[in-house]
């Protein structure tokens, strides 16, 4: 457990995928997270990463959100990748900041890694300038990266954020 007052990154337990589902497809986070259009496999998604592991985000015992982690562990290629959704009541009130943050120093600190990266749409400029305050800094667009809602491919932007040694 991660804790920075009354914002806590925790181990994600099973009761917290249904409501994660209900997240992700509320206004405010499903234009950019993208369709659910199997829950057996989104749940899937948000249970399990591929080489990681997610934390259910509680802020003051209240279900906030989900922090998904990777990690290449490569030593050639050593770094670690985030992700992050909050339910509408918790944005804009700096939690996606504090979260971001808490995984990041445990990322660097705990587990080793030197580079974080992150891969928001480009059109979603309120997380990205939630990235940057974090310390996430513009690496590059990634062109026609996901497929939305509407059915057509937008442009992604890869941030990463490197620890000074």
């Amino acid at each position: 457990m991660l804790a920075d007052g009354e914002l806590v990154l925790r181990a994600l337990e099973e009761r917290d995928i249904e409501p994660l589902l209900g997240v992700i497809s509320a206004p405010g986070v499903a234009e950019w997270w993208g369709p659910v259009e199997d829950r057996e496999h989104e749940a899937e998604g948000l249970w399990n990463t591929a080489d990681g592991g997610a934390f259910a985000i509680e802020v003051s015992g209240e279900l906030a959100g989900w922090l998904g982690y990777d990690e290449v562990l490569e030593p050639s290629y050593r770094h670690a990748s985030l992700d992050i959704v909050l339910a509408p009541p918790f944005q804009d009130r700096g939690y996606g900041r504090r979260a971001l943050r808490l995984a990041i120093g445990w990322l660097t600190g705990e587990r080793g890694h030197h580079r974080i990266t992150i891969d928001p749409l480009l059109a979603n400029t309120r997380a990205v300038h939630v990235y940057e305050l974090a310390g996430f800094r513009r690496v590059g667009v990634l062109r026609r990266y996901q497929r939305l809602h509407d059915g057509r491919w937008h442009d992604g932007l890869l941030m990463e954020l490197v620890a000074e040694s």
